[in-house]
């Protein structure tokens, strides 16, 4: 082999080698090209394939609870011929269970599946704290406002919340009622005690609420929600009775504190706790006055019968 023919074939295989360098390369970029496409759309935003119209606005109302609420009607007077029947299935007037003692009003349904269940056990859990007893110092009285309940339902409700509270003396004391739909439109419109019927779930749509009366049949106060405050209740009763029952220290209590309507439950009025505050200061600086003067005087008589020789 001459040196010209060795020269080419050096220069032909470094040729080749170049050729299968670049084809190679090029093979790499586009097998790097191919894996990194999907990382990159991976990584780009997209929008959703499918946009779903937007819903009914949480702010909305549900029509039939448009319907539903309390319009506080304090000292409307409630109509005392309405007649419902009683859970012995005799037939009584609203009025007889007015007259002597303010009335514990829940206006609920026997066979709610929740709700009327809570208010009737919030209201029992209330009366089991209070030393009152239901047929001495106030009523309790529970109107069904399904006109197609019956007496026998509101006997087993009344059977069953007597035993919980675990006081059977105070019997007499509790009254669970059924009606026709006119009467109990009636009375719920007295005390403005607003429900719905809602043919879709077969249920009735109402307000968490108990009406406070007095013994004279107007309506007194509202506690709402499904637990009441012991004292709330308390407060209540004593004020539907102008005070003729509880303690000194429950009129205490009235003049610290308030009835708000739009919460149905009492708060501490500051002003009033700090005149009473002032007026004990008062009684209670008085008080101190009144002893150290009259100890003064009993030494100054000690000290001049001494000085006198008498004893």
């Amino acid at each position: 082999m001459t040196t010209t023919h060795f020269g080419q074939s050096i220069q032909q295989l470094v040729g080749g080698i170049r050729r299968r360098a670049t084809r190679s390369l090029a093979l790499s970029l586009v097998v790097a090209g191919t894996i990194a496409l999907p990382a990159r759309a991976a990584a780009q935003p997209s929008g959703p394939l499918y946009v779903p119209p937007p819903g009914a606005i949480a702010s909305k109302q549900i029509p039939a609870l448009r319907e539903v609420g309390v319009d506080q009607k304090l000292d409307a007077p409630i109509p005392m011929d309405l007649v419902f029947t009683d859970e012995h299935n005799r037939e009584v007037k609203i009025g007889d269970f007015f007259g002597k003692r303010p009335v514990v009003l829940a206006l609920v349904y026997y066979e709610c599946p929740m709700l009327c269940t809570m208010v009737l056990n919030g209201l029992v859990g209330s009366v089991e704290a209070l030393s009152f007893d239901p047929g001495k110092e106030y009523e309790v009285v529970v109107v069904s406002f399904d006109p197609g309940e019956t007496p026998a339902l509101a006997k087993q409700k009344k059977d069953l919340y007597l035993k919980r509270f675990g006081r059977p003396q105070t019997e007499g004391g509790w009254h669970f009622l059924t009606g026709r739909e006119a009467e109990i439109k009636t009375l719920a419109d007295a005390v403005g005690f607003r429900y719905a019927y809602d043919e879709a779930i077969d249920q009735y749509a109402h307000p968490a609420a108990i009406t406070i009366a007095t013994a004279e049949g107007r309506v007194s106060r509202y506690l709402f929600g499904i637990e009441f405050a012991p004292r709330d209740l308390r407060l209540a009763l004593i004020e539907a009775t102008d005070g003729k029952i509880g303690t000194a220290v429950d009129q205490m209590l009235l003049y610290c504190y308030h009835y708000d309507p739009e919460t149905g439950k009492y708060g501490l009025v500051v002003m009033n706790l700090i005149r009473l505050g002032g007026v004990l200061t008062v009684l209670a600086l008085g008080a101190s006055i009144f002893v150290s003067l009259r100890r003064e005087r009993r030494e100054h008589s000690a000290v001049e019968k001494t000085a006198t020789g008498i004893r």
